[in-house]
């Protein structure tokens, strides 16, 4: 390898692109490239993806990355972090048996029902829920069993594209661990949870702990890229871990908030804790936890509402006419209340038959009333979650580090901090993935956990909202309605989708 200081690579292959992020030591990034992936759905529920599409849109990233620098031979290492419980079926030659099934596919909702229980819930962490692969591997073991019979791997996208750049088939703890498959406790396969999958555990990859070499890169493989030969793949975790990681949100009473087109809210835990008011994780440390509220439907409905009444996009520019008239509205949009429950409940009550609810109608009511709604309605929502989280693990979150699309409206995060009476950090790290990863790859080449760090500081830049306690006693008022809404309304869902169903199939 050349001399100077080094640079670390981090990978980022989320749901809708695959990115190549060149970090040098001092945390700076110094090259950047980042290719589409396609999201196929081929009936209303389902969601998936052409997994080749997985390695050409990360090694089309990488390539442009590394073209950019100046001396290429300064990289020391490369780490992955990815689109979390989506997997793909392969066979001997690492041919893919059917297009990958993504963590939205919602196909699986009778296996969810049949499958679902407490003792799943205990092993793995994870409640019945549309997101962990294991109901929809059971799913393909009842509608499509030549998948799974003739298939030699089942890998996770971390697997896959550590297998297409070193040749070896390994997976990190905490990539594993997403699919449903994993006894959090044992850090290894579960016998249990396999057999309701229907999957054998020499499909599976072998398993690293996040952190340690994983691989190095194929003599091709590093040709094609660019790269020295000789640069080690760091073992790397999901994305919302790795998100964590690279806000800072890994000490007691921080939390991490993606505002993006689901809410997820994260906290690291020392023990192992399961509970319907999180899904718990493997952590970024051996013997960590990471404990997440899910909420699947956050700026996705802020979006519909821009959208369906009159404006595109809430992830682009804010300050538009929708959200500056619902800026100069009092707060609870004068009685206007939202259940946003439009892609179904997930913590704490996991009701895969829950629907969006507007409550409080009157004809004083415009577009930017229900706009605002929706964005308390989400603020509410996180509320309920932070709560829930406190009472279980008895430890108060005192802040929260934010990034997203959401996270760039000045209004909703108000709303946020304000209903939670929690101060708000806006992270400026717009890549707070890839930072995590870099920071896992940083510490494998020798950096003390400070240092690693230091590609994502404790305390990361950006812009701080503090609640203005004014507002305290009338978001108190409004949450008091907003907890009794669901239950209230729980026992119609059913009723309503059998109706539906009904009318459907006339």
């Amino acid at each position: 390898m050349s001399g100077g200081a080094g640079l670390v690579i981090a990978v980022d292959c989320s749901t809708t692109a695959a990115k190549a992020v060149i970090y040098d030591e001092a945390g700076q990034v110094v090259a950047q490239a980042a290719h589409p992936l396609r999201t196929l759905q081929p009936l209303p529920a389902w969601h998936e993806q052409d997994a080749g599409q997985w390695w050409t849109a990360t090694r089309g990233a990488i390539v442009e990355a590394v073209g950019a620098l100046v001396d290429p031979g300064r990289v020391r290492a490369l780490c992955i972090t990815h689109q979390r419980e989506s997997f793909v079926c392969l066979d001997s030659g690492g041919r893919a048996l059917r297009p990958a099934i993504l963590w939205l596919d919602g196909r699986a909702h009778e296996e969810i029902a049949e499958l679902g229980s407490t003792r799943v819930h205990e092993l793995s962490g994870k409640p019945p829920d549309t997101t962990p692969a294991i109901y929809k591997l059971a799913w393909l073991a009842r509608h499509e069993p030549a998948v799974l019979r003739n298939a030699v791997h089942v890998a996770d996208v971390q697997a896959y594209l550590v297998w297409r750049l070193t040749g070896r088939w390994a997976t990190s703890h905490g990539s594993a661990d997403t699919l449903g498959l994993f006894d959090l406790q044992r850090m290894d396969w579960s016998a249990e949870l396999l057999e309701i999958a229907g999957v054998r555990v020499k499909q599976l990859p072998d398993l690293v702990p996040s952190g340690d070499e994983i691989g190095t890169l194929s003599r091709e493989v590093a040709r094609s890229l660019g790269l020295p030969g000789a640069v080690p793949v760091v073992s790397g975790i999901g994305d919302g871990q790795a998100a964590g990681l690279g806000l800072g949100a890994t000490v007691p009473g921080v939390a991490y908030l993606n505002l993006g087109t689901s809410m997820v809210l994260g906290v690291q835990s020392e023990e192992y804790l399961w509970d319907p008011a999180f899904r718990t994780l493997a952590g970024i440390r051996a013997g960590k936890f990471t404990l997440e509220t899910v909420l699947n439907a956050a700026a996705y409905v802020a979006t519909w509402c821009r959208e369906q009444f009159g404006e595109r996009g809430v992830d682009g520019a804010v300050g538009a006419e929708m959200e500056a008239a619902a800026a100069r509205l009092p707060i609870g949009a004068e009685g206007l209340l939202t259940l946003p429950y439009w892609n179904a409940a997930q913590a704490p009550y996991w009701d895969a038959l829950a629907r969006g609810a507007v409550v409080g109608w009157h004809g004083r009511h415009t577009r930017a009333h229900l706009y605002r709604s929706i964005l308390e309605g989400v603020g509410f929502e996180l509320r309920l979650h932070l709560e829930r989280l406190e009472e279980v693990t008895g430890r108060r979150i005192e802040s929260i580090r934010a990034v997203g699309g959401g996270a760039r409206s000045p209004l909703w995060i108000r709303i946020i901090t304000d209903i939670t009476q929690r101060p708000v950090l806006v992270c400026a790290q717009p890549e707070a993935s890839a930072a995590g990863a870099a920071a896992l790859a940083w510490e494998f080449l020798g950096g003390s956990p400070a240092r690693a760090r230091g590609a994502v500081p404790a305390a990361p830049s950006g812009h701080e909202a503090l609640p203005d306690p004014s507002t305290a006693a009338g978001y108190d008022a409004l949450f008091a309605v907003y907890r009794r809404t669901y239950p209230a309304l729980s026992g119609l869902f059913p009723d309503l989708a059998a109706a539906a169903n009904a009318i459907a199939i006339r």
